[in-house]
């Protein structure tokens, strides 16, 4: 049987949701082995101009604990 941990970040992209929650994945890959899934929780972005500037997302992880 497997632990299972549940971690929240958030990420940001000037692209698009999809790469700010893959931004979320690659930077908690650095220090967090193992992740599972990704569930997007909430998503935002900021104005500038009359147009999209920054996309943001809640994510969270869950991943495997080591034994």
């Amino acid at each position: 049987m497997a632990i299972i941990k549940v971690i929240e970040i958030m990420a940001d992209s000037e692209k698009s949701w999809s790469d700010a929650a893959n931004n979320a994945v690659k930077k908690a890959s650095k220090s967090v082995k193992k992740i599972r899934t990704v569930w997007v929780k909430d998503q935002s972005a900021t104005v500038k101009g009359g147009k999209i500037s920054n996309y943001r997302v809640t994510v969270k992880l869950t991943f495997e604990l080591d034994a």
